[in-house]
């Protein structure tokens, strides 16, 4: 059975990691579905497509997960539209592995089976508490995966994080 996970990931962070080891135990084939693929070098979106993709299979094969592959899907702001848009991209799954309510409802309203995962404190592994942390020079190495934290501090995301937040 092929799963389907769909995320910011900005940045991908600890919680992330711990559901995707978990259900990568579950199903033969993660396919990791990287929303909002055109938006980079925003607040809310500070990083790549590609740096996010890089981010995740450092960490991914790091922990010796090796069953995932990659799909980009590019935001269409139209949630009526935006399930048969993802089908556009990847129909190739057996079931929707998400928290976000409005994923769960769209998906299962189009007749797919969608999973919940178990939330990993998320008073800490939000991707937002995080970019806030590394704008007010709160420690956050500790809340994503080790080579996520080196890959932002090689691509200089904290100084890029701050630049945003200042214009």
């Amino acid at each position: 059975m092929k799963a389907l996970f769909i995320g910011r990931f900005q940045p991908f962070h600890m919680g992330h990691l711990k559901i995707i080891q978990k259900i990568s135990n579950q199903y033969d084939e993660i396919i990791i579905g990287i929303g909002s693929s055109q938006y980079h070098h925003t607040l809310d979106n500070p990083f790549s497509k590609d740096e996010r993709k890089l981010m995740i299979s450092k960490a991914l094969e790091n922990n010796n997960v090796k069953n995932f592959k990659f799909v980009k899907i590019p935001d269409i702001h139209n949630p009526p539209k935006w399930v048969d848009h993802v089908l556009s991209i990847i129909s190739d799954f057996d079931i929707v592995i998400t928290n976000n309510d409005l994923t769960k409802k769209l998906f299962s309203e189009k007749g797919y089976k969608v999973q919940e995962t178990d939330l990993y404190d998320r008073s800490k592994y939000s991707g937002e508490i995080i970019r806030r942390k590394i704008i007010n020079n709160e420690s956050w190495e500790k809340l994503v995966p080790e080579q996520v934290y080196l890959i932002i501090k090689n691509i200089n995301g904290e100084e890029r994080l701050r630049r945003l937040f200042k214009n």
